[in-house]
């Protein structure tokens, strides 16, 4: 088809701008970028079906419309949450009429690393904050727990989606630049944030305990008593780093899940781990 050969459009006037209606119709239309994910294209029929609206206003031209589609069903992988950024660059450059294979560069050299920045800030800082606290009240019993998951965490992505859609297509592909500036400094911030965050849950969520006791004569040892004397929460953390070091084996996240499973099984039967299950050792004394 010529669609897939076109290296450029063949009405080369600008178009006019697209209008707020159809840019806040992409937005929204954009939440639905991993709804047909696939391992050959990842997003790219979820990002073509955000885009189109817009592509639809400024390609007049079916041929030019065609291969527009075409190629914006190349490969692309990048975060949801993030996925305006580009669309917004993209957009502002199929309004130009810019050269194709230049629009495929910047879509792909601008999507991938959002994924990165996206992960950090998103997925291994904010949620696991959000949903630290309103799982704390969850398990109080608040039902207010999980609907402020939800408000807070939706809210905050699409107040993102509308901000960073209408910021870089205003600013076109001097976005890439304002946004690249200081993307290594602000992502290593981020990372540490998360790490600071992991460690906030194992303190306030970890409830592993030992029930050994060791008896020796009328006197009682709590092993759990003496290790919460020398750090609180170690076991916890014994096991988290245990998971983080097995990851960095090439361990797959379900093979932790299973150990882990496996070791809270057999140490409840033996009587291990602290609650119902306590294991009494009896030390014989010696004078």
């Amino acid at each position: 088809m010529e669609s897939n050969t076109m290296t450029t459009y063949k009405d080369l006037t600008p178009a006019p701008k697209v209008d707020k209606k159809t840019l806040n119709k992409m937005v929204w239309m954009s939440t639905m970028l991993q709804a047909s994910f696939n391992y050959e294209r990842m997003q790219s029929s979820g990002w073509l079906w955000a885009m189109l609206p817009g592509l639809q206003k400024i390609h007049t031209n079916k041929d030019d419309l065609a291969a527009s589609m075409t190629h914006n069903m190349d490969f692309i992988n990048t975060h949801p949450y993030l996925v305006t950024f580009v669309m917004g660059i993209v957009l502002s450059m199929e309004q130009q009429k810019m050269d194709i294979q230049t629009i495929r560069s910047v879509r792909i050299s601008t999507a991938a690393p959002l994924g990165g920045i996206g992960d950090a800030l998103f997925w291994y800082t904010f949620v696991p904050i959000v949903a630290g606290v309103t799982a704390i009240q969850a398990q109080n019993g608040n039902i207010l727990g999980p609907i402020l998951f939800f408000i807070i965490v939706f809210g905050a992505q699409m107040a993102l989606r509308f901000g960073l859609m209408y910021w870089s297509y205003n600013l076109g592909t001097a976005a890439v630049a304002s946004l690249t500036k200081h993307a290594k400094e602000f992502t290593h911030a981020a990372s540490v944030m998360g790490i600071f965050i992991v460690g906030a849950l194992i303190s306030n969520m970890g409830s592993t305990t030992l029930g050994i006791v060791f008896s020796n004569g009328g006197l009682t040892t709590d092993v759990q008593a003496q290790l919460d004397s020398i750090l609180p929460k170690v076991i916890p953390l014994a096991l988290t780093l245990m998971c983080y070091s097995l990851l960095k084996k090439k361990w797959t996240p379900i093979k932790c899940i299973l150990l882990l499973l496996v070791i809270g099984v057999v140490g409840c039967m033996v009587g291990i781990w602290g609650g119902d299950y306590t294991a009494l050792i009896s030390v014989p004394w010696h004078a």
